[in-house]
């Protein structure tokens, strides 16, 4: 079975590349669209995302390119990137790729990798094309 499945979201973003990396580079620019955090810019940092309900989840830096990438492992099975690319001085294209799906096992909360890569694939959509342009332009 492919183990290899990931969720792809890209946006372009209404900002230089500069100001687009420090809304996904920091810990107070990711809580500004996604959630609470320790974040802290540093390759082998080991901090936490407040996941509200679903608790805290230990992650740890695993890429780290300014301004153009950002990675890190997000619980027991998952690893996130940010990628970043400049189109001019005032637009910035904003990648995300959610990856470590595998259809054969379960999450830290016994859910289906499947089930949970659905929901996470819709509430993605949201966060990168609604929440992210609003965090940067607003």
């Amino acid at each position: 079975m492919d183990t290899q499945l990931e969720i792809r979201k890209t946006v372009i973003l209404n900002a230089p590349i500069e100001k687009a990396w420090k809304a996904v580079s920091t810990s107070e620019g990711i809580a500004g669209w996604w959630m609470p955090n320790t974040f802290v810019p540093e390759l082998g940092a080991d901090f936490i995302l407040h996941a509200g309900p679903f608790g805290d989840s230990p992650c740890k830096v695993t890429e780290l390119e300014p301004p153009y990438r950002l990675g890190f492992d997000w619980g027991k099975d998952w690893h996130l990137q940010f990628l970043l690319k400049e189109l001019d001085s005032s637009r910035t294209e904003f990648t995300l790729i959610h990856s470590g799906w595998d259809p054969e096992k379960v999450t830290e909360f016994g859910q289906s990798h499947t089930m949970i890569m659905e929901r996470m694939d819709n509430g993605w959509d949201q966060i990168v094309n609604e929440k992210l342009p609003s965090y940067i332009e607003g």
